[in-house]
């Protein structure tokens, strides 16, 4: 365990449910792990008790699903156990989708179609994962390497297989539904007689939507509040001067004013206490990584300069894009900031170098 992690409090220690079985977290909220085949190996997603009203009067009672998992066999056939023997054979009212990354809203169709339940995001969360899905012109994968190129990258081989992702987010999110129900940050969501607050955080999606419930004392965080890892903040082409590191930073802030003590539910770890902790060790985070990237820029830099200097292992062009991003988006901070310029140098490269 790092150091920073030692600073916060795991209520299940290293318990986990298995793949196909939840597990109780808090009373009617049911935690699920689903397998991803990347660096990050897992997501979790979530269960809740609900019920609703029938015609006659009487009430219902069913499940709303929190996240979906990516479209593969193994997380169909994870599913499909759930549906089996976790559900009491109980229906699935809806589907709630905290943001539009592949992991987030992949089975999303899927799930709605199976259940015939309604999708609920925020809007900008669902007209990505639309965009993206259709692979349309800007939101699919070759569209980052003009952008990246711009801001430094040369190595060929990483460019190529960059190019060559035509088809990344469609294999993962197949389709989206065609209808949704948007969620806002001033409209409360009704789960199973509690009251669930919509937070709308920006930076690493472009409105991501955690939930909040004061009666139990339970924040699912999606990916703006992760444990053991900093979410990711990154600009790419389709708002290529986006504000990335600003947006998510301010963002945290709606998160200060919950109770010290709340349960933290999050996309990706273990759940946890000590949100008031992680929140300050993120913004630390960000301050080194800033002063990092500020000291360099003693001479014009580009985002490709920045990369080795913030990310040291090696890297794979699915890690180096995130890199790439993330590296342009604390350049765009100091640029925000006032303190750095940026330049055109005549290989066309856009630079940043202090005023």
């Amino acid at each position: 365990m790092n150091p920073q992690e030692s600073e916060l409090h795991y209520p299940f220690a290293d318990t986990l449910p298995d793949t196909g079985t939840t597990m109780e977290v808090a009373p009617g909220v049911r935690w699920l792990r689903m397998p991803l085949p990347f660096a990050l190996n897992h997501i979790n997603l979530w269960l809740l008790e609900d019920k609703r009203m029938k015609a006659d009067g009487s009430t219902e009672k069913g499940w709303t699903i929190i996240d979906c998992g990516i479209a593969t066999d193994v997380t169909r056939a994870a599913w499909e156990q759930i549906f089996a023997h976790e559900l009491n054979g109980l229906p699935v009212f809806r589907v709630i989708v905290t943001h539009c990354h592949p992991d987030h809203v992949g089975l999303s169709a899927w799930l709605c179609q199976r259940w015939q339940a309604p999708l609920m995001m925020t809007v900008g969360e669902y007209a990505f994962a639309r965009m993206m899905s259709a692979g349309l012109p800007g939101a699919d994968g070759p569209a980052m390497v003009p952008h990246f190129k711009q801001h430094g990258l040369t190595d060929k081989d990483m460019l190529t297989q960059l190019e060559g992702r035509t088809n990344y987010y469609p294999s993962l999110v197949p389709d989206v539904p065609h209808e949704f129900l948007r969620l806002e940050e001033n409209h409360p969501v009704t789960i199973g007689g509690h009251e669930w607050r919509i937070i709308i955080g920006a930076g690493h999606s472009p409105e991501h939507a955690a939930l909040h419930c004061k009666s139990l004392n339970v924040l699912i965080s999606g990916d703006m509040v992760l444990p053991r890892i900093s979410t990711n903040t990154s600009v790419f082409a389709i708002e290529p001067e986006s504000d990335a590191v600003g947006n998510f930073l301010e963002s945290l802030e709606k998160f200060v004013s919950l109770p010290s003590d709340t349960l933290v539910l999050p996309s990706h770890g273990k759940p946890f206490t000590g949100l008031h902790k992680r929140i300050q060790q993120l913004n630390n985070h960000h301050a080194e990584r800033l002063e990092e990237v500020r000291q360099a820029c003693v001479r014009p830099q580009s985002a490709a300069d920045i990369v080795p200097i913030m990310f040291t292992r090696a890297l794979d062009a699915h890690q180096l894009s995130f890199a790439m991003g993330e590296a342009l988006a604390h350049l765009h901070r100091l640029w925000y900031a006032g303190e750095l310029q940026r330049i055109q140098s005549a290989d066309n490269v856009l630079r940043f170098v202090r005023k």
